[in-house]
C-alpha cells in the first residue's frame, strides 16, 4: 500500500528497510543517524553485509571479527575508499563510512536483488551451479596495509579444512536427496518433476507445518512488494545521500581521491597487464559463444529410461565444466606463485646480511 508520503525520503528509506531480510533490517532512523556519523548507528551496514549471498555465521563472534569480515567482503567486491579500511576494529566509530559502503553495494552489485534471491523460500531441492568465468582485479585497495605471511598461511589452512568439511556435508546432502527422490518417484502431480522434494516430504509427514511455510511465503511477498516500491523511490535516496555530505563524493562513483602521477601510472600498468592476461580467455568465450551456467538449479531425479526434458543440465556436464575450470585456475595459481617468487627474489637482493629461505613445496 502507498501513503501520502510517496516520493518522500521517509517512504524511500522505509521501503528499503522492508525489502531487507528481517534479521538484517535496521530501523529507518538509523540511516539518518549514520549520515551524521552518530555512534548509535555504527552497525548500519555490518548486519546486512555479513548476510550477503555468501552468508557467514558471525552472530556469535566478536565485534572485531565481524568488522574484519565486513571489510574483506567490501575488499572482495572492489570497494576502494581508504577511510573505510582505516576504521578501528572495535566498532566504536564509523557509522557514516558503513552507510557509504552499504550504499555503494546497493548500486555496484545490486545488493537488494541478491539478498532477495539468497533468502527466497525454496520449495524444491536446489543446488547452486556456476561455470561462468570471472575476471578479477589484480590490485587491491588493501595493498597499503602490512599483512603477516604466517596469518595468511593460517587462513589458507583453515580455508582448506572448512572446504573439506563442506564437501563432506554436500555429499551427505546429495545422498539424502537421492534417497527421497528415488523413493517418491511418480508421486508428484507435476510429471516433469515426478517426485517430492525434502520440503514436500516434510509437509506430507507433518501437515501442520504448512502454517510456517505460509508465513515465510507471506514475508517474502511483502519484501518483494517493498522492493518494487523502493525501485520507484530510489532516486530520492541517492539525492539525499549526496546532499550535505562534506568532503564526500557521489556514493555511486568509486569514492577515491585521484592518485599522484606515479601511483596513477603504476595502476595503469597493472590494469593493462591484467587485461592482456585475460584477453585470450575472453576471445575464446566470444568465439565459442558459450553461455556459462550460473545460479540455482532445481534437482530432479531422472533415470536413463525417462523422457528427455527441456532446458535440463546434467550433472556430468557440470562436473566436466568444473574440472576444466579447476585446471585453468590451477595454471593461473601457478603463474601467480612464480610471479610472487620473482618479486620476493628481487626484494631479497636488496637486503644486506639477510639469508632468505624459501618455503618448502608441497
Amino acid at each position: 500500500m502507498r501513503s501520502g508520503r510517496a516520493g518522500t525520503l521517509p517512504a524511500a528509506i522505509g521501503a528499503l528497510c522492508r525489502a531487507l531480510p528481517l534479521e538484517s533490517r535496521p530501523a529507518p532512523e538509523t540511516f539518518r543517524l549514520a549520515k551524521f556519523d552518530r555512534p548509535q548507528a555504527v552497525r548500519v551496514g555490518g548486519a546486512v553485509v555479513h548476510r550477503m549471498p555468501h552468508p557467514s555465521p558471525l552472530s556469535g563472534l566478536a565485534v572485531c571479527t565481524q568488522i574484519r569480515f565486513v571489510k574483506s567482503v567490501l575488499w572482495y567486491h572492489g570497494y576502494g575508499r581508504p577511510e573505510f579500511y582505516q576504521l578501528p576494529s572495535d566498532g566504536s566509530v564509523g557509522s557514516r563510512e558503513l552507510l557509504l559502503a552499504f550504499s555503494w553495494l546497493l548500486n555496484r552489485i545490486n545488493l537488494l536483488e541478491q539478498l532477495l534471491i539468497a533468502n527466497r523460500v525454496k520449495i524444491g531441492d536446489e543446488t547452486s551451479v556456476c561455470t561462468v568465468s570471472r575476471f578479477f582485479c589484480l590490485f587491491s585497495p588493501l595493498s597499503q596495509f602490512e599483512v603477516d605471511v604466517r596469518y595468511l598461511q593460517w587462513l589458507n589452512g583453515r580455508l582448506r579444512f572448512q572446504w573439506r568439511n563442506l564437501h563432506v556435508d554436500h555429499q551427505e546432502q546429495c545422498k539424502l536427496f537421492h534417497k527421497i527422490h528415488s523413493y517418491t518417484v511418480g508421486c508428484h502431480i507435476d510429471h516433469t518433476i515426478g517426485h517430492f522434494s525434502v520440503t514436500e516430504v516434510d509437509l506430507v509427514r507433518q501437515p501442520h507445518s504448512y502454517k510456517q511455510l505460509l508465513q515465510l511465503l507471506e514475508s517474502e511477498t511483502s519484501r518483494l512488494e517493498a522492493f518494487l516500491e523502493w525501485k520507484q523511490l530510489e532516486p530520492v535516496y541517492w539525492h539525499w545521500m549526496v546532499m550535505n555530505q562534506p568532503n564526500i563524493k557521489d556514493v555511486k562513483s568509486e569514492e577515491r581521491e585521484l592518485p599522484d602521477e606515479r601511483e596513477f601510472c603504476a595502476a595503469v600498468r597493472t590494469i593493462t597487464e591484467a587485461v592482456e592476461l585475460k584477453l585470450s580467455d575472453l576471445k575464446y568465450h566470444c568465439a565459442h559463444k558459450k553461455n556459462g551456467m550460473h545460479g540455482p538449479y532445481r534437482l530432479v531425479f531422472k533415470d536413463k529410461r525417462s523422457e528427455p526434458a527441456i532446458n535440463v543440465v546434467h550433472a556430468t556436464e557440470v562436473i566436466s565444466e568444473l574440472r576444466m575450470q579447476e585446471a585453468k585456475l590451477g595454471r593461473q595459481l601457478k603463474r601467480l606463485q612464480e610471479e610472487c617468487r620473482h618479486k620476493l627474489d628481487q626484494i631479497a637482493e636488496g637486503l644486506a646480511g639477510v639469508i632468505c629461505i624459501p618455503p618448502t613445496k608441497r
